[in-house]
């Protein structure tokens, strides 16, 4: 929507999934049969044998039960709500939906779906607990709402659009109403014209904070040439900075070094992988920590060996956070406030 050239360019590189992104697939996994399995979309015998496939995955956790049983919840809710307005009202999960007649071959898949009386709410599981996302004006939420209408806009008599996303993992759920009216005016005069000069590769390059979902943020020109300014800037003695640059630099530095990480793992990876070499640069091993691998063995050897504890174990005082859960806040105040002090934070 804003870079329009970027998408036929990240055509040249391979989709990778990060262990966050095959965390949320399960996890999107179990909210779906734990909701199935509460409307009687699929039978408790299914639902259990999913269930354990899940569970034996390494990246399941109780942490994500507990996630996706909140977001089960709401979405049950959610749809005794709509049945308590209308009496035949829809619940639909993992529901494909075509936006094309907006965005060339465009398509997104709701997490859950529920049609009643002029609405029709699409709500959105987000697993992450790194920044909250906010349902107001979400451009991919309002993309799938566009998918919804064109749809199943035939069917109902649909005013109202009602988009939730639900982040269980940081208490958050937000939602944004609007009309079909006002949808379909973004659809036609603000999506559909970027989504054209996209497909066809034309427009331009804009860096911003979108970039860091960008598979080219790496080589990306556009973004190295926004950085660089901001990187002439602060190699400059900031006594002959301007007000108005130090805020600049102030509110930028965190682009430039996420951007200088991202072009030194880009070659890193390219070193590695494709053995390029760079010039100027070698690759070295880095230095390893050494680590244990069977503890009780360690303390057993050391002890036959004759060796006091005192060599073998460290001993030292629980932590600030462990003693205060152990003693509770009012306690832990009376008894070690006293011998507590806390740095001034950077």
């Amino acid at each position: 929507m804003i870079c329009t050239k970027a998408p036929r360019l990240e055509e040249s590189v391979e989709e990778e999934q990060s262990i966050y992104a095959a965390e949320g697939s399960l996890a999107h996994s179990l909210a779906e049969i734990k909701t199935a399995v509460e409307i009687g979309k699929i039978s408790k015998q299914k639902y259990l044998k999913k269930l354990q496939q899940i569970r034996s995955d390494p990246l399941y956790t109780e942490e994500m039960d507990k996630a996706t049983e909140i977001y089960k919840e709401f979405c049950i809710e959610r749809f005794n709500e709509a049945k308590a307005a209308t009496k035949d009202a829809v619940i639909m999960l993992e529901q494909r939906l075509d936006y094309s007649p907006w965005v060339p071959d465009g398509f997104g898949t709701s997490d859950t779906t529920i049609i009643s009386d002029k609405v029709l709410e699409i709500i959105d599981y987000k697993h992450g607990k790194g920044v909250a996302v906010s349902a107001y004006e979400n451009t991919q939420m309002k993309l799938y709402a566009l998918g919804a209408v064109n749809q199943f806009g035939f069917l109902y008599d649909l005013e109202t659009i009602r988009m939730t996303i639900c982040q269980p993992r940081l208490d958050s759920i937000s939602t944004f109403e609007m009309s079909v009216e006002d949808l379909l005016k973004w659809g036609n005069e603000v999506v559909k014209p970027k989504a054209e000069l996209a497909f066809k590769g034309e427009g331009d390059f804009i860096a911003g904070e979108h970039c860091r979902f960008c598979k080219v943020k790496a080589f990306c020109r556009a973004r190295a040439e926004e950085n660089m300014k901001l990187a002439c800037m602060d190699f400059q003695k900031p006594s002959l900075l301007t007000e108005e640059e130090v805020v600049e630099v102030l509110t930028s530095i965190d682009s430039l070094i996420n951007w200088a990480k991202d072009v030194q793992e880009y070659a890193l990876k390219q070193a590695v992988e494709e053995n390029k070499k760079w010039s100027g640069m070698k690759l070295v091993e880095g230095k390893g920590t050494r680590k244990f691998t069977n503890e009780e063995a360690v303390i057993k050897a050391l002890l036959d060996a004759g060796y006091d504890s005192d060599v073998v174990y460290k001993k030292s005082v629980n932590t600030i956070t462990n003693l205060e859960k152990a003693l509770g806040k009012k306690t832990f105040n009376e008894l070690l406030g006293p011998y507590i002090t806390k740095s001034q934070a950077d």
